[in-house]
Formats: C-alpha cells, structure tokens, sequence
C-alpha cells in the first residue's frame, strides 16, 4: 500500500493530466476567424485580446485604457514622451499595460507597436500645429503610417478616432485634414471603424476647464457655435463596446450628448457653478486670428491658436446616415449633471464665508432635505 504522500503526488499528476473542461462562452473566434480564448483567475480576467491604443496620453486615452486592461486586455501604449504615460501605469494589473516608445515619422516603432494586435485604436490628434508637427502630419501622414502597418499584420479591428464636422472640403484645417485622415484610412483599411466624437468634457479637458480658466478671455464669435457635447466616459464605453462587436467594422459612428448648446449657454452653466463671473473679450476674426496664430508659433503651450478661432464659426452638423450611442445601447450623460463634479475646484473659498442662513432659508432646506428622505 503507498504511503500518504506518495498518493498524494500521484493524484496530482492525475489532476494535471486530465483536460481541462472550457466552456464555449470562454472562446470567442474574431472576425477574421482567430480564436481569442479567455481564461479566468487571478485579480482580473484575461480577455485575450491585445490592443494598442496609439494617443492613449491624450484626455480620451485613459478611459479606453482602463476599461480594456480592467476587461484583462494586454493592452499596449505607444509614447513619445516618459513622463506623459505615468498616469496609464496604474489603468491595469501588473502586466497588463505595456509601452513601447516609437515616433509617427518611424514606420518601423509603428510596426513593432501593432504586429501583436488584434485591434488598433487611434487617438492621436492635435488642435493646433507645432513647430515639429504640422497637421496634415499627424491626421493624414501618420494615419497613413499607422494603417498601413494594420494592414501588413493583418489586424483584425481598426478603430480611427476622428472627430465632429470631419470633411475634407471643410473651411477650417483642422475638420480638413480630420477628413482626409478618414478618407486614408478607408482607402488602405476598407474595414475602418470611424469614430466621430462632439466636443468632450470631463477631467482635464478643453471645454469645462477652459471656460473656468482666467486665460480664457478672447473669443471671436460671441462664443455662438453649437454643439453637442459629450462625456468622455460615454466615449470611453463605446470604444470598447466596439472590441467585443464585429458589426461595428465598416462603420461610422457620430457621438454626442443629448442636448445642443452655445459655448455661451455653457460658459453660463460654468459660471453659475464656480460662483464667478469669467470675462471674455469678443475681438473681431481678422484681427484675432492672426494674433493667435502668432502666439501659437512663439508659445510652446496651448493658449489660442488660428485654428480654435476657425472652429467658432462652424456649428456642429451630425451625419444622420452614421450610427450612434443607440446602436451601442448606450444613453449618453447630460453635461449639466457633471459640471460640480468637473468645476468644484474652481470654487472660490469665500464661498465658505457666506451669512449664516435665515430661518426662511433654513426651512426651505428642510423641506428639500425631507423630499429627499421619501426617495
């Protein structure tokens, strides 16, 4: 008769010799017929998929990324600058989030970031030219470099973040040169998914901040442009919806929140919100434009440039044969339900110095306090 411990390493070869049980649902076989196995274990699931996520430093790159590496996604980083990717150390598990540095002009760092891939998001995009990056560079050339690497590896998805009025006849360059990105990418990667997402806000972003700001203080238009504005959360989601949905190859999709508004309809809500009362200058477009022009080639931050001035006359036109967040089942958020959570620290403190509050005010309280409570 064996011994304890001998049956003890005998059943355990056993164990490791059975196979393993898989259930269908942990198999997913991708568009193009790979098989994308996912196995459970550990702080968090693997996925199986393996994305890049080209301007994942940029306002939108941590959404995605933490949302595709939470899923246990690899998910791989290309960067150009090692302080600007700290943030994306800690978006997943040990081992998840991969950096490779590379440099829009070297196909071969392009290549190297998506030759393991299964699919390829691009959110690289600049509001404003620089002294190195021209705009055409970055939406038309680099997307160029960027598909045709997708294409060489045979990349399952490619999902190309362009964005709201993107047309290659549009009056200002940078819609312009958005549009002739989308119309590159279709033509190397017929199976581009286009994403065109309405002027975002959330956390570090260019509208709610910018409006908090004391720099912002010239616009040109009365700050009268429409649009609809989205949260950058919603978008997030949707991109990701995109990785798990084979339908959505192909096709173009317009993200926007549910309701129009005015820069200046906004600028009121922020106002109302940091309980302050920001100037802004309106300076006639053909003297404003090439101030800040010059101001974008002398100052290496982003304060006004040619373009911002551009886009203050060109309202938000939603392509109605592109799908939507319906298509995704996703409702998006109200930019009015966030502007606390994005502006409190804009507050002054001498908000906190206010009178103490009436009897009158402090029964109004009371009863909004006890409509609460029946909630």
């Amino acid at each position: 008769m064996a011994s304890f411990p001998t049956a003890v390493r005998s059943s355990r070869r056993l164990a490791f010799a059975s196979p393993q049980i898989r259930h269908i649902s942990d198999l997913t076989i991708t568009r193009t017929g790979k098989p994308i196995l996912r196995l459970q274990g550990g702080r968090s699931s693997l996925g199986g998929h393996t994305a890049t996520v080209f301007g994942a430093t940029g306002q939108l790159g941590r959404y995605i990324v933490n949302r595709l590496a939470r899923q246990g996604c690899q998910v791989v980083i290309p960067y150009r600058e090692e302080m600007a990717k700290r943030h994306l150390k800690v978006t997943g598990d040990l081992g998840r989030v991969h950096f490779i540095e590379y440099d829009l002009r070297n196909t071969e760092s392009i290549e190297a970031s998506v030759r393991h891939s299964d699919i390829v998001y691009n959110l690289i995009g600049r509001n404003y030219p620089t002294k190195n990056f021209t705009l055409e560079d970055v939406h038309i050339e680099g997307t160029e470099r960027i598909c045709e690497a997708v294409a060489k590896y045979d990349v399952d998805r490619y999902v190309h973040v362009s964005s709201y009025n993107a047309d290659p006849n549009s009056p200002a360059d940078f819609f312009a040169t958005k549009g002739k990105g989308e119309v590159v990418a279709r033509n190397i990667f017929p199976e581009t998914t286009i994403v065109r997402p309405a002027p975002i806000f959330g956390f570090e972003d260019n509208l709610l901040i910018r409006l908090a700001g004391i720099t912002n203080l010239f616009t040109s238009n009365n700050m009268q442009e429409r649009y609809w504005p989205v949260h950058s959360i919603d978008v997030g989601q949707a991109l990701e919806a995109m990785l798990y949905d084979d339908t959505t190859a192909g096709q173009t999709f317009e993200l926007y929140g549910p309701k129009n508004y005015s820069t200046a309809e906004i600028a009121e809500l922020v106002d109302r919100e940091i309980y302050k009362k920001r100037t802004h200058i309106n300076v006639p477009r053909p003297i404003l434009k090439p101030i800040a022009g010059l101001l974008n080639r002398v100052l290496w931050w982003p304060i006004l440039s040619a373009e911002d001035v551009d886009r203050e006359f060109i309202d938000q036109e939603i392509d109605e044969t592109a799908k939507t967040f319906a298509d995704l089942n996703i409702e998006p958020g109200e930019i009015s339900d966030y502007t606390y959570h994005y502006l409190q620290g804009f507050r002054s403190a001498a908000v906190y110095d206010l009178p103490p509050a009436t009897e009158k005010e402090k029964r109004e309280d009371r009863k909004y306090l006890h409509v609460l409570d029946d909630f």
